[in-house]
């Protein structure tokens, strides 16, 4: 255990499925109180604060829509209100947009993942920093994605505003840094889970194969021949919120099973 964590809020948005829920069982698994942040997907978060809580760990729930002035700052409020400080704050929450060609739509269907992976992200972001400059630290992670390192076709929205976000997340890093707060990004590549797996199930249909020859395929371009977990994913969300990481900030871990070497 990593008993600097012990007792740490850590609030975390997008918390109901995927990284965010298996951060969301990280940080409590080391003794922290977590606010489990969602949106539209409230019965997923339940279940997540259920699980937390018959394993012996303290959560809330905190609802709101990232993107909505109000909400970003009942967010920060509610976490505050029923814990005390903010700590951690690991930002998930995001929107894939668009998945078309940019020469078809051109860029204003980019406007909604912009709106949330950058201005919402970076607007609760800014409401947690006063909470923990009042405390004279804390530890932010951002969620971010190996899109930014490989770009696809079809994929600009989300690549173009998630490399915005590592932009935004290395100029607030500096300036905070003062005051005792670490801002760092973790970059995933894929992650196994129940997304994935329908995707690849698909990709085996059409190819009229089972899908395990699939995942096989995608996993040969790896180092580790495997595609990680979001437990794992979740796992350096950890550590670059605790103290074995206290002298790193501003920097972005790639978490990809070596699919790619930056």
């Amino acid at each position: 255990m990593l008993t600097d964590l012990k007792g740490k809020v850590v609030l975390i948005t997008g918390a109901s499925t995927g990284i965010g829920a298996a951060a969301a069982r990280a940080f409590a698994s080391q003794h922290c109180k977590v606010a489990v942040h969602y949106n539209a997907s409230r019965k997923e978060a339940e279940a997540v604060l259920a699980e937390i809580t018959a394993a012996g760990g303290q959560a809330v729930l905190v609802g709101g829509d990232v993107t909505v002035e109000a909400d970003v700052k009942r967010i920060v409020q509610e976490t505050a209100a029923a814990y005390g400080r903010i700590d951690v704050l690991v930002n998930n929450a995001f929107s894939m947009g668009p998945m078309t060609p940019m020469l078809e739509t051109g860029v204003e269907p980019w406007r909604e993942a912009f709106e949330v992976n950058v201005f919402g992200t970076m607007d609760l972001t800014l409401g947690v920093v006063p909470v923990m400059q009042s405390q004279g630290r804390g530890s932010i992670v951002m969620i971010s994605s190996q899109a930014i390192r490989r770009t696809a076709s079809r994929r600009g929205a989300y690549a173009a505003s998630k490399a915005a976000l590592l932009a935004a997340t290395n100029v607030l890093a500096n300036e905070v840094g003062p005051t005792g707060i670490r801002i760092n990004s973790v970059v995933p590549g894929q992650i196994w889970a129940d997304q994935l797996r329908t995707f690849y199930e698909g990709i085996a249909a059409r190819r009229g194969v089972d899908v395990q020859t699939v995942v096989d395929g995608v996993a040969r371009d790896m180092a580790l021949r495997r595609i990680p977990l979001a437990d794992e994913i979740a796992d350096a969300v950890v550590f670059l919120a605790s103290d074995r990481a206290s002298a790193i900030t501003g920097q972005a871990l790639d978490v990809n099973g070596g699919n790619w070497f930056h």
